[in-house]
């Protein structure tokens, strides 16, 4: 799945990097689940996490900022016979595309959301994100942030996404593990990724995650929606669990539309609507 070092090119991301460990972490995950990349479909967000496009085997686009997600729908619906994956940042995926976000939950869509959380746009220079939080300073926000943070995981759980987990760019491992059971999983999932942004975010760094970040153990029943959703209120306490939150079994989206009981792009074009065109002119 991997084309990092043809020619010489590498992604333009900053040495140190949290896209580093997730990029390894997503090539990981095909890698070891021997998908055939003609059958993966990469829908990018605009932003750092974007300049992995080229670096991954398997058919991408790029959508506008904030539009990753109803693009991966689109592909979905139209052939949901391929293992579809967003990767974006959070300002695309819970800012400008928060709607999107919130109604893909709802719908169940049978893709991988992946979010690069660096509290940050460090594409642009380090402004403040929607996961900033409240009273973080940045550049557009000089005297510090006003708005209390989104709480991604919390959000995802209660609009009905499926399988909700969170990683750490700083593990890599533990990160594949979970982006495998993501992608194998038949529904909406979303992995969350504590990424550090060395050059803009001097606050969660590597080694506040380090302190902070604890790893979900045994004990966890992800059934349960109520045990994940205490979970998802650590935040509030600046406690981050890394694992599977929450998993569960509902009928996906394009399940539900007899019209899509098989891909469209396998259907025959409609011979009768082709022919009743021409008098339309």
């Amino acid at each position: 799945m991997d084309n990092l070092g043809f020619d010489g090119y590498a992604p333009t991301w900053c040495p140190g990097c949290g896209d580093w460990g997730i990029r390894v972490g997503i090539k990981g995950a095909l890698e070891q689940l021997k998908l055939d990349p003609s059958q993966v479909f990469i829908s990018f967000d605009i932003g750092c996490s974007g300049n992995m496009n080229d670096f991954l085997n398997a058919y991408a686009m790029h959508g506008l900022h904030g539009r990753s997600i109803p693009s991966a729908i689109g592909m979905k619906v139209a052939n949901h016979t391929m293992d579809t994956i967003v990767i974006g940042g959070d300002g695309g995926i819970y800012g400008e595309g928060g709607n999107h976000f919130l109604h893909a939950c709802r719908g169940n869509h049978d893709m991988t959301v992946i979010v690069h959380d660096n509290m940050v746009y460090g594409l642009t220079t380090g402004q403040v994100a929607p996961t900033a939080k409240k009273g973080y300073k940045s550049k557009s926000t000089p005297n510090g942030i006003i708005e209390v943070p989104v709480n991604a995981l919390a959000l995802a759980i209660s609009q009905g996404a499926t399988f909700v987990a969170q990683g750490f760019a700083g593990d890599a491992r533990g990160l594949t593990e979970i982006l495998k059971g993501a992608i194998m999983h038949k529904g909406f999932s979303l992995v969350n990724i504590l990424q550090p942004c060395v050059t803009f975010n001097k606050v969660n760094t590597y080694q506040y995650y380090l302190q902070k970040v604890y790893k979900l153990d045994e004990k966890h029943d992800a059934t349960d929606m109520h045990a994940a959703m205490e979970r998802s209120m650590d935040i509030l306490e600046e406690k981050y669990p890394t694992g599977i939150l929450y998993q569960t079994e509902r009928t996906t989206y394009h399940e539900q539309i007899d019209q899509l009981a098989g891909p469209l792009v396998n259907r025959a074009p409609n011979t009768s609507i082709d022919a009743f065109l021409p008098h339309l002119v």
